[in-house]
C-alpha cells in the first residue's frame, strides 16, 4: 500500500470503464458507499456528476469530505486505488463530463443508450470534484 499522489499508472487504471464507490463523510451515521461513474483529471483530481438535489450532494454540502475506491473486476489480479479528500461542487462542466463518461461506459451507437444520455443531459447537473489529500493503492 502506498500513500502518494496519483501516479501515471493510477491514472491509466482509472481511465478504464470501472465503477468507483463514493462515500461521503457522515460523522456518526454509517457510511453508505454508492457506485458512480468518475473521471481522473490530469492534475490528479477525481470528478463525477450528480443532480443538485441528490442525497450524496446534500451530505457533501453538510460535510465536504469524501472518498472513492476503484477496484479491478473479478478475473483480474487484485488491485485498487482509493482517493480521499475535500470536495468542491462546481456548477459548470457536468453535462460535458456526463457525455464523456457515457461514451466510456456505454455504446452510444445503441439508440437506447443514446436516449439515456439525452435524458441525463436534459437534467440539471453539477460536477463534484474530489481534491486528493490521501491516495492509497494496492496491487497484488
Amino acid at each position: 500500500m502506498s500513500d502518494t499522489p496519483l501516479t501515471a499508472d493510477d491514472r491509466e487504471f482509472l481511465r478504464r470503464p470501472l465503477h468507483g464507490f463514493l462515500t461521503a463523510a457522515a460523522g456518526a451515521v454509517p457510511a453508505q458507499p454508492r457506485p458512480v461513474w468518475f473521471e481522473a483529471t490530469d492534475d490528479g483530481a477525481i470528478q463525477l456528476f450528480t443532480m443538485p438535489d441528490s442525497p450524496k450532494l446534500r451530505q457533501l454540502r453538510r460535510d465536504p469530505r469524501a472518498s472513492i475506491v476503484v477496484a479491478a473486476p473479478v478475473g483480474e489480479r487484485e488491485r485498487w486505488v482509493s482517493v480521499t479528500g475535500r470536495v468542491t461542487v462546481e456548477p459548470d462542466g457536468a453535462r460535458e463530463l456526463s457525455a464523456r463518461l457515457a461514451a466510456r461506459y456505454w455504446d452510444l451507437d445503441d439508440p437506447a443508450r443514446a436516449a439515456d444520455l439525452a435524458g441525463i443531459t436534459a437534467e440539471e447537473l453539477v460536477r463534484v470534484v474530489i481534491h486528493p489529500e490521501t491516495v492509497r493503492r494496492y496491487r497484488y
